[in-house]
């Protein structure tokens, strides 16, 4: 079956037709670094890096660019407040958000551009817009000039009349209130870059313009992003490099927002779940089960109820993977996926389908185990390795084990050995019928963050 993704701009479902057979170009729109990332951020990483996995799966060869915005108004602000470099700013929230995305086990980018880093292309693609008539230089700023692309805003299926475009302070000289800035004067104190026009800094939207055309070329496959930037910011990047003459991205997809009380998560509501401290409290690999599972296209309602949900359902999987590894020993991943979740995944990657059909394979793994079916259960494990793999979910990988590193061997024997103990001690209780002493034990290994199950071959435990 052919890969199916829904495109914002057709709105609606088309086969994915790569430009370059096997071949699969990916711009993703990234951090703007004025702060560290709460969930909400992070959903938009980890929802492309599954659609990234299954091109990979499908036998794809994958270019996938993720950018960082490192200057912009907040950040500019933010250093003023606290009288640090904005440099300084960016670079410590840029260390953020790549510790969370590498926490919740999103594969690297191909490349990661820095907007500060590309001044030269930026410039070079205004030059060629006022070249051809659709951007203007004032009062040190230059803006596109929205009329002359009679394209403008088909993404967001807006009117002209009827456009309030988003406009910053000192953006003076527009002749039309809804053209926007690419570049904007330099002011006192602030950083800026020599331009033919000028000292200024970039406008949010040209950098991403000027970014997909040095890595990707004048025509790549994919755009994606939060569905919050379809306008103004993925409408002015059309906009921009269409008008320099590129073809620009083929399909556009959008993730949907991370919610509290109904509302879009975000800083200035004061309503944010910092990465950093949600780990503290959750599993990372439990956290990307609850924000990468629903369908990308669908709102997360953030609650520690939802999240505890998450938890006991990839428990479920973690132990069925662990009981059949105690069993059988190490089992590698399937070649293939089942194809009901092959199916679900290239239907515009339905993750909440393919689950589905991984708690199918779980169920029925432990089925077997329970007929003492040895074979049947190291095939379902197999299966459910090669379905959590595709969703960086399989507790196995490197990543979630630790890599097999000597360390994380010892610790875990070292842990094994003092739980161990302590069972002993619970079983001996129980034997002599002390329940209250054998449950005791049992509650206080619980609180420690240890769950304890009595199974025909004995107790065994697991991090709760």
């Amino acid at each position: 079956m052919t890969i199916r993704l829904y495109d914002t701009s057709a709105r609606q479902t088309r086969d994915f037709i790569p430009l370059t057979p096997g071949c699969v170009s990916i711009y993703l729109c990234g951090a703007t670094v004025q702060a560290a990332p709460h969930i909400g951020h992070i959903r938009s990483g980890l929802n492309f890096d599954i659609m990234r996995r299954w091109f990979l799966h499908r036998g794809y060869e994958v270019t996938f660019i993720r950018n960082v915005t490192d200057i912009d108004d907040k950040i500019i602000t933010k250093a003023a407040d606290q009288g640090r470099p904005w440099w300084a700013i960016g670079y410590e929230n840029e260390v953020a958000f790549n510790t969370a995305y590498d926490t919740l086990g999103c594969l690297r980018p191909t490349y990661e551009p820095r907007a500060t880093g590309h001044i030269p292309e930026m410039i070079e693609m205004m030059r060629g817009l006022i070249d051809r008539g659709h951007a203007y230089a004032a009062d040190g700023n230059v803006y596109f000039d929205v009329r002359s692309f009679p394209g403008y805003l088909q993404l967001s299926n807006q009117e002209l009349d009827n456009l309030l475009q988003p406009s910053g302070e000192g953006e003076t000289g527009k002749r039309d209130a809804r053209d926007f800035a690419m570049w904007k004067a330099a002011k006192p104190g602030e950083p800026s870059w020599e331009t033919p026009w000028g000292r200024g800094r970039p406008g949010w939207h040209l950098e991403c313009s000027a970014m997909a055309h040095k890595y990707l070329g004048t025509a790549f496959d994919i755009h994606g992003g939060g569905v919050d930037l379809v306008f103004p910011h993925h409408e002015n990047e059309i906009a921009q490099a269409k008008a320099y003459g590129d073809d620009f991205a083929g399909y556009w997809c959008h993730n949907a927002w991370v919610t509290m009380s109904g509302e879009k998560m975000s800083k200035s509501l004061g309503n944010s779940v910092l990465v950093s401290e949600m780990v503290k409290r959750w599993r990372p690999i439990v956290l990307r089960y609850y924000l990468g599972t629903p369908h990308y296209r669908s709102m997360i309602e953030y609650s520690e109820e939802a999240l505890r949900e998450a938890e006991s359902a990839f428990a479920r999987i973690e132990g069925f993977v662990q009981r059949v590894v105690e069993k059988a020993g190490p089992v590698e991943p399937a070649a293939e996926v089942p194809p009901a979740f092959a199916e679900a995944m290239d239907d515009d990657l339905g993750v909440p389908q393919a689950l589905a059909i991984v708690h199918t394979t779980v169920r029925q793994g432990n089925s077997a185990l329970t007929a003492d079916d040895k074979e049947s259960a190291v095939a379902r494990l197999a299966e459910v390795r090669a379905m959590l793999g595709v969703l960086g979910l399989d507790p196995l990988d490197e990543h979630w084990s630790g890599g097999g590193t000597d360390r994380g061997e010892d610790l875990h024997g070292v842990v094994d050995s003092l739980v161990r103990l302590v069972l002993e001690q619970r079983q001996a209780a129980r034997a002599r019928k002390d329940y209250a002493t054998a449950d005791a034990i049992r509650d206080q290994l619980q609180q420690s963050g240890l769950a304890i199950e009595d199974t025909p071959s004995g107790p065994r435990w697991s991090l709760s």
